[in-house]
């Protein structure tokens, strides 16, 4: 039976699989940039759990985890979308293991994530996605914005 449940500091490990697990699965090569992300997410997330900052919820299937999701607080100054909080979430770290895809848990977990955010008051939620992953999204209420990135090359 499928039980859904908060993330804690001791689930660091299982988040940090999930999150490296879902980049290689987005088509990223299992390299030593992405093994040096897993390295430096563990702790990260450990102490953003610890801070009230990294929400985030399991779910299990008699005891193994097999989904998760967080939502992470971010501060962000009020803005036309949001002219009252100084805070916006950022969902991620969507995962679902394979053999068990296709079952909405991925929007059960988004649903866990967005009530959180409501109730605290938080209107704006952003992600990134992949192409495969769009339509979840917006069936989930996301709505694709006109935000660009400029990213430093990485050294490993």
């Amino acid at each position: 039976m499928l039980h859904t449940r908060p993330a804690t500091v001791e689930d660091a490990a299982t988040i940090s699989r999930h999150r490296h697990r879902m980049f290689v699965d987005a088509g990223r090569k299992d390299n030593p940039v992405l093994h040096l992300m897993s390295q430096h997410f563990e702790p990260w997330v450990k102490r953003m759990i610890t801070e009230g900052k990294y929400l985030g919820w399991l779910t299990e299937d008699d005891g193994k985890v097999v989904a998760g999701a967080g939502l992470l607080l971010l501060d962000w100054p009020p803005h036309p979308l949001d002219p009252h909080s100084t805070q916006r979430g950022y969902l991620l770290n969507v995962y679902v293991e394979p053999e068990y895809r296709r079952r909405k848990l991925a929007s059960h977990l988004i649903e866990y994530a967005l009530a959180e955010a409501r109730r605290r008051k938080i209107r704006v939620v952003a992600l990134h996605s992949t192409d495969e992953g769009r339509p979840l999204y917006e069936s989930n209420g996301f709505r694709p914005t006109n935000e660009m990135f400029y990213v430093e090359p990485v050294e490993p």
